[in-house]
């Protein structure tokens, strides 16, 4: 509606009919990895809360670049590259500890959940 995002209200006849005009696959979980790539983002509303997975099947992607009646805009929307050689050992050892630590944190919220699991089920 705002124009500066579009939806896809029915992912299996998108899929269907739509895709093949386009692209070489009637794939749709193909066709979201292609709009990663070139940057789209999945628009999650905050009544979601990114978790529940909604009762329609209405999903809508952004991009910066991607407004209506901005077309001279488009030619920004570029695919990622990531070269192998632009990274950095350094760079490598802050993600595998920054991994390390999400880790540990998902842990730790595990066990709280499984606590709070427990004292509601004793509760009941």
């Amino acid at each position: 509606q705002s124009g500066n995002s579009f939806h896809v209200f029915d992912q299996g006849q998108f899929a269907k009919e739509v895709l093949p005009k386009y692209f070489k696959h009637n794939n749709m979980a193909s066709f979201v990895r292609q709009l990663n790539m070139y940057g789209f983002r999945k628009v999650v509303h905050i009544e979601q809360g990114g978790l529940v997975k909604p009762e329609k099947d209405d999903t809508e992607f952004q991009h910066p670049y991607f407004i209506r009646g901005q077309e001279h805009l488009l030619e920004n929307i570029k695919r990622k590259v990531t070269s192998v050689s632009s990274i950095k050992n350094e760079d490598i050892k802050v993600r595998q500890d920054n991994v390390t630590k999400l880790l540990t944190d998902i842990q730790v919220m595990k066990g709280k959940q499984e606590s709070m699991d427990s004292k509601l089920i004793a509760m009941k």
